[in-house]
């Protein structure tokens, strides 16, 4: 086997979406989102629109993955739609600084609430976190099968756990009762969907896979759509579940949510039972970055012969077996230098929405630049839909590039350093400069 086979189910592929997109966030963002909007009657409006957004975005990648079902995801879509440049530059900032820095984010996140369930010694945080990267690199390196049998469980369970806690929350006696909707200033709806979008980050992996799936024309589309939907779902459960139990008041004021709402009904084992919810989930977010990562490294090294070595599936174990070692590398030397989840974010957001716009784009572009390819399917509304997805782009690039210039102008001057140093790899790459 010496190149990838079509090894997963549309099960398969809805888990990886939805152990991808629930991470921590749903347990952290809340309460500050309560706080931006004033009221619960904004907090259910940003929750929702949040999927709407994100549901736009599924439906724009549907179509390209759907067109072009191929290992790499934007990758193969900006290559064809601007020139091989973008999309080596998109491979080369994925594999030096967004994957590495979403799995370091996440395998913080596990490494925080690990560390209050046990930590013998000081400084277990920084030792669960490489550990955690390490072990699913491993698993994910040992085979597709072996990678996907783990995020199924680590889905099913952290989908669960937040179906319990909303059940708690349901179940708890009423809060008081309080105002719809309260002040809502300029700045504070935009922090909200700030953190709101970047809650359902993830609804696109599955384009990185799409050489993989069974019956893609028809699998795509239900993942994306299935389990975008089925994200934003359990997250307006969980928030109509927070508002219930606690009232705006007390979810607004609340440090731990989750552990607050299970703590009406089971206050002796709540702070732990949460960590250990939480730490699945964190854990399912990173195998899931860490299976679909790899695949836009591997894409890079078949197309460039610069990285030529990362475009090589092991005929044994049928993986893409030096991409995903290079990129565990990677992250585990950002979990030891960024100290952080806040400076991780802080160091690869603004990358991630400039591609983000940039794909949107070449949606439009592709339709007229290859009219004649077949799309299976199509985006609904053209061109309401994707015009609303850029939108989205553009307001989360100036916010996350205007937050970290404010806060961590170094860290985003090294994202700009190894963006740049891109055009010194494309000349080496393929004896060419950026626009040729």
């Amino acid at each position: 086997m010496k190149s990838p086979v079509k090894a997963l189910s549309l099960f398969d592929s809805t888990c990886i979406i939805v152990g991808i997109i629930i991470g921590a966030g749903i347990y952290e963002t809340t309460p500050m989102v309560a706080v931006c909007m004033g009221g619960w009657g904004g907090t259910m409006a940003a929750w929702l629109a949040g999927g709407l957004l994100a549901l736009c975005g599924a439906l724009c990648y549907a179509e390209l993955a759907t067109t072009y079902p191929s290992q790499g995801g934007d990758y193969v879509y900006l290559s064809r739609a601007y020139g091989p440049w973008a999309g080596f530059l998109f491979g080369w900032s994925q594999l030096a600084v967004i994957r590495p820095g979403d799995i370091a984010l996440m395998a913080f996140v596990f490494a925080r609430y690990a560390s209050t369930l046990y930590a013998p010694v000081p400084n277990m945080g920084t030792f669960y976190a490489v550990g955690a990267v390490a072990v699913l690199t491993v698993i994910n390196i040992l085979g597709v099968r072996e990678s996907k049998w783990t995020q199924n469980a680590l889905t099913v369970v952290k989908a669960a756990g937040l179906l319990f806690i909303v059940a708690v929350g349901l179940a708890a006696p009423g809060a008081a009762h309080v105002p719809a909707s309260g002040s809502i200033t300029g700045g504070g709806l935009k922090l909200a969907m700030i953190l709101v979008l970047f809650t359902y980050g993830g609804w696109n992996e599955m384009a990185y896979v799409a050489a993989e799936i069974r019956n893609p024309q028809k699998n795509i589309v239900r993942a994306l759509v299935f389990g975008t939907v089925a994200v934003a779902t359990l997250y307006l459960l969980a928030n109509g579940a927070f508002l219930h139990a606690l009232g705006y008041a007390g979810m607004a004021g609340s440090e731990a949510v989750a552990v607050d709402v299970v703590a009406t009904r089971m206050p002796g084992v709540a702070a732990r039972l949460i960590a250990v919810i939480i730490c699945i989930s964190a854990l399912g977010a990173v195998n899931g970055l860490i299976f679909t990562g790899a695949r836009i490294s591997y894409a890079l090294g078949t197309g460039h012969k610069v990285f030529q070595g990362l475009g090589k599936w092991h005929p044994k174990l049928g993986t893409p077996m030096a991409a995903l070692a290079l990129q565990g590398l990677l992250s585990m030397v950002i979990v030891l230098v960024a100290g952080s989840f806040v400076d991780t974010i802080l160091y690869s957001a603004p990358a991630v929405w400039l591609f983000f716009l940039a794909t949107g784009l070449s949606l439009f572009r592709l339709r007229k630049k290859e009219a004649s390819i077949p799309r299976p399917f199509k985006a609904p509304l053209y061109p309401v839909v994707p015009i609303l997805f850029c939108a989205a782009c553009v307001f989360m690039l100036f916010s996350s590039a205007s937050y970290a210039f404010a806060e961590k102008p170094v860290g985003l001057l090294a994202l700009l350093s190894v963006m740049a140093a891109s055009a010194l790899f494309w000349r080496k790459a393929d004896g060419t400069h950026f626009g040729s």
